[in-house]
């Protein structure tokens, strides 16, 4: 069995031919009359393709379960005909006492379903799938005591599945899409079997189970972190079946209606077993893309056409903002974003190049990775807003509800990526904004001021938006350590799922360096603290003055039942850089200077004052430092010339007309000091900074030197780690960075409990890109918590491309509206106060700013890929897609199934001979 934390790296051998191994792995003795009951419930024979054999998926999901007697009986049940246990007994010639006992355990086993009918027990047998390798999976006693039936489930699909691609009819597989019914349009409802609802009504009894599937997934430790329990519902003589072997818990059909709500409302969809005669089904199945058996037909052999319903997904276009909301919930990957504008070149907008339905299908035509190799985008690209955005935040989408003033849901499309949007609208450097193609025509679209002004909105009303919760798993209880913008985000996203979760932070003040590394001129601590005011009401309990590693220990955190850790505590110290001088009382790492600042202490910061960086943290230091009445001058010295300084360069701006002085391509050689303090800090040319490979290796003219007198130092050449004891004992590796070194993915760390995000893993970044590594963590934990679930399979990859913007075709109709701008401030006033004196948009000026918009990106649709089962159109704000009915089939009954079966795959033989001859005639 795999491990929860790692990938499954099945052996080819094992996967597709199973009879290899599983006699030596476990020293069984081989049993005839198990291979003869697998054989009798397959309806195979012996020497044909699909003919079971000894060990193989359909051998061993029973070999565990029978003893030779009970075997032997079950010899004697029949396919979908009733027999009582006497008829049994008549016909085995065995004791009806000792039959019995046998079909009670073989119904129980889930080898036989079993019914009263006037009073007595009536047993038969059904298919494998889906059948009995469902009912066997959800028996939760003999997954746990054999959970080699549960791979048996995931290997029967490896051998069947390769066999049907391209020769099912559509409408004909054993599983069925069936649209969600709230996506399908009246107008294009033409028979009730289409429709969840005609089931639910038409059935008396229901009962409702876990997902079988996820169930052998999780068995596998493969599972997908999908809600797995109580999700399946089986209706009239399933549901007896699930009442009378204890499989299945008996609900109303309310109940039901309730749970298909609750699957959709989580981005599931629905399938139902299609063998039981046109319109009728024992089964719905809530399923997702990435652990259904059935779906995984469509996903991994490419063959859709099995499980497809009558529907296909359209996309409006005119109405798609390329928010990307119904591509998280696609079961296949058949959409993703791509491109609105028009090209001067072509585009490949296809997907699929070839399909089953007229080419050979061999194992190089399988997506086998497809759990891991998820799409956001077509490789033709999208819009570069969410392309450049750390978080991948849907610019376009939440810039197109402001448009028609729609700031709720806007905030809450914002908030599905970015717990704290006022925040970042206040301090982020605005990569969307960068790249934003409106830039290239005029001056891009000024994102951050609108997402600022729909925070505000939210900021200013008497109820705030909080998010529902999606499940209440309060049983599992996470620490997070460290309330920066990484910690808030995990603990934000882990609420949604209804976690008992607890943020430590050693400082008293909450929000880390947003708290204490960022001036109030650029973020007012009221917006933070009510951004943290709506995690807490989430239910995040929050222990400020704590420090782990300190005051506790994360292993007695594990002892008081804390289930999985988050390590996010930021870098919190200064970096020196071993100058002469440099310990005299007078030079002050920048990041302390803006912590004491931030918690309203005295710095004694005055006179002239030398700050020594070029990033963001060191123009912070020197803005700060010209608003303090004791200080004369403030001027920065940096490595890097003008153009090549890493701080944004609005920030620079901002300072210049402070009255800093900014004077590059000088790094600091020592810091004269007399009797102790500071006099001078002695600079040499740079004359350049990165080396031929583009690794920093700074150069100097030691020719060129000049001495500059001050009174105070403020080093803000970078940051480092303040660990503590807080790792002591805990095996968690470190990088020759001095970061905790973590998988790239999941944020594992080496110890398998504790996570890490955030500056302490990359170094210092931006808040946003501290915000994307809790969203990430939040993922995993959630997986690792969960029995059974992998960190990687079936969760999103971030592969986002942006559109060429080279090959655009010329733009002669849009809106020439200038950009808006929030009214500015003038230096000599802004450096007079530590308040932030930068104002919010107007309605009308958000009216103008958000029309800017050139709307880069829509949603595109894979016709053949898309199973229409409508959980795209539930996601949709835009009414930009909908389903639209291409097929007319309503099923076929069981036993006319293998003549169509032969037709399809007659004809698509000759159609391969043809392409072959000819390959410009294929056609999908």
């Amino acid at each position: 069995m795999a491990k929860k934390n790692e990938k499954t790296n099945f052996n080819k051998s094992k996967r597709f031919n199973f009879a290899l191994t599983w006699a030596d792995v476990d020293g069984r003795p081989y049993r005839q009359e198990i291979l003869d009951l697998a054989n009798k419930i397959g309806r195979t024979k012996a020497g044909t393709s699909r003919e079971a054999i000894p060990f193989g998926p359909e051998y061993y999901a029973l070999e565990p379960l029978l003893d030779s007697y009970q075997a032997k009986i079950a010899m004697h049940l029949e396919f979908r005909k009733k027999l009582s246990a006497d008829d049994v007994a008549k016909a085995a010639g065995e004791p009806y006492e000792k039959v019995k006992a046998a079909l009670d355990h073989i119904a129980w086993a889930g080898v036989a379903f079993v019914n009263t009918v006037d009073g007595v027990d009536m047993y038969w047998q059904d298919i494998f799938v889906p059948g009995h390798l469902e009912t066997i999976n959800n028996n939760k006693e003999i997954v746990e005591k054999h959970p080699e039936v549960a791979e048996a489930f995931y290997y029967f699909g490896s051998k069947r599945g390769p066999m049907a691609a391209g020769i099912m009819p559509i409408g004909g597989g054993p599983m069925r899409v069936i649209p969600i019914e709230r996506s399908i349009d009246a107008n294009t409802r033409r028979a009730s079997f289409e429709e969840l609802s005609k089931y639910l009504n038409e059935a008396s009894v229901f009962t409702v189970s876990d997902c079988s599937c996820r169930t052998s997934r999780e068995a596998m430790g493969e599972g997908c972190g999908h809600l797995k329990e109580e999700m399946c519902i089986q209706l009239d003589h399933a549901a007896e079946y699930y009442i009378k072997t204890g499989r299945g818990r008996e609900i109303t059909r309310e109940e039901a209606f309730e749970i298909i709500k609750r699957a959709e409302d989580n981005g599931l969809m629905h399938s139902i077993p299609n063998l039981d005669g046109p319109g009728h089904t024992h089964a719905i199945c809530n399923c997702c893309g990435c652990g259904c058996f059935a779906m995984r037909l469509a996903n991994e052999y490419l063959n859709n056409d099995i499980v497809r319903s009558n529907y296909k997904s359209v996309v409006d276009e005119s109405n798609c903002v390329a928010c990307g909301e119904c591509i998280d919930v696609c079961p296949t990957n058949a959409l993703r974003l791509g491109q609105k504008l028009c090209s001067e070149n072509p585009i490949d907008e296809t997907i699929t190049k070839v399909t089953p339905r007229d080419t050979e299908w061999l194992e190089d035509k399988w997506n086998t990775d497809y759990r891991e190799n998820r799409k956001n985008t077509l490789d033709s690209g999208t819009s570069p807003c969410i392309t450049s955005c750390p978080a991948h935040i849907p610019v376009q989408g939440y810039i197109k509800l402001a448009s028609q003033g729609k700031y709720t849901d806007a905030l809450e499309l914002i908030k599905k990526h970015n717990p704290l949007p006022a925040v970042c609208g206040r301090i982020c450097p605005r990569l969307c904004e960068e790249d934003c193609t409106r830039g290239d025509l005029d001056e891009a679209v000024a994102v951050d001021d609108i997402k600022k002004f729909i925070a505000q909105k939210d900021l200013d009303t008497e109820t705030r938006y909080i998010p529902t919760k999606r499940h209440n798993y309060g049983d599992k209880k996470i620490a997070i350590i460290g309330s920066g913008p990484s910690g808030l985000t995990c603990a934000y996203d882990l609420a949604i799922d209804g976690y008992d979760i607890t943020v430590f932070e050693k400082e008293e003040k909450l929000g880390g360096m947003l708290s204490l590394g960022i001036p109030s001129y650029r973020l007012e601590k009221d917006v933070i603290e009510a951004e943290i005011d709506v995690i807490r009401k989430m239910g995040v309990k929050f222990k400020t003055g704590v420090e782990v590693g300190k005051d506790l220990t994360i292993e007695e955190l594990r002892n008081q039942g804390f289930n999985a850790f988050y390590v996010a505590i930021g870098a919190q110290s200064g970096r020196k850089l071993g100058l002469e001088g440099e310990e005299s009382k007078e030079v002050l790492s920048g990041v302390k200077f803006l912590k004491t600042l931030n918690l309203g202490e005295e710095t004694k910061v005055q006179g002239k004052v030398v700050v020594i960086g070029g990033g963001n943290v060191a123009i912070d230091v020197a803005r700060s430092s010209v608003r303090l009445k004791n200080v004369l001058e403030t001027d920065i010295y940096c490595l890097e010339d003008r153009d090549n300084m890493p701080a944004h360069k609005e920030e620079v701006e901002e300072a210049l007309e402070e009255q800093v002085g900014i004077n590059n391509s000088w790094g600091p050689s020592k810091i004269i000091t007399k009797n102790g303090k500071v006099k001078a800090v002695e600079f040499k040319r740079c004359i350049s900074t990165f080396d031929q490979n583009g690794n920093f290796n700074p150069k100097f003219d030691e020719s060129d030197k000049k001495v500059v007198p001050c009174d105070y130092v403020l080093m803000s050449v970078g940051q480092n780690f303040d660990y503590g004891n807080l790792l002591k004992g805990e095996d968690v590796t470190l990088t020759n960075r001095n970061t905790i070194k973590v998988d790239p993915i999941t944020l594992q760390s080496s110890k398998n409990d504790i996570f890490s995000g955030g500056d302490v893993v990359s170094g210092p970044r931006l808040a946003i890109d501290a915000i994307a590594a809790g969203k990430e963590a939040a993922v995993s934990i959630h997986r690792f918590v969960q029995n059974g679930q992998s960190l990687v399979f079936g969760r999103d990859t971030h592969s986002y491309i942006a559109l060429d913007k080279e090959n655009l075709a010329d733009l002669i109709d849009y809106d020439g509206t200038e950009r808006q701008r929030i009214k500015h401030i003038d230096g000599e006033v802004s450096k007079t106060t530590f308040k932030d004196l930068r104002g919010v948009f107007t309605e009308e000026e958000i009216e103008k700013e958000t029309a800017r918009c050139l709307g880069c990106g829509a949603t595109k649709v894979d016709e053949y890929l898309c199973v229409g089962c409508g959980a795209c159109t539930l996601r949709c704000k835009f009414d930009a897609i909908d389903l639209e009915r291409v097929h007319d089939v309503i099923g076929y009954e069981i036993d006319d199934l293998p003549k169509k079966v032969i037709k399809k795959a007659v004809s698509r033989k000759a159609k391969i001979a043809l392409n072959k001859i000819n390959p410009f005639t294929k056609t999908r």
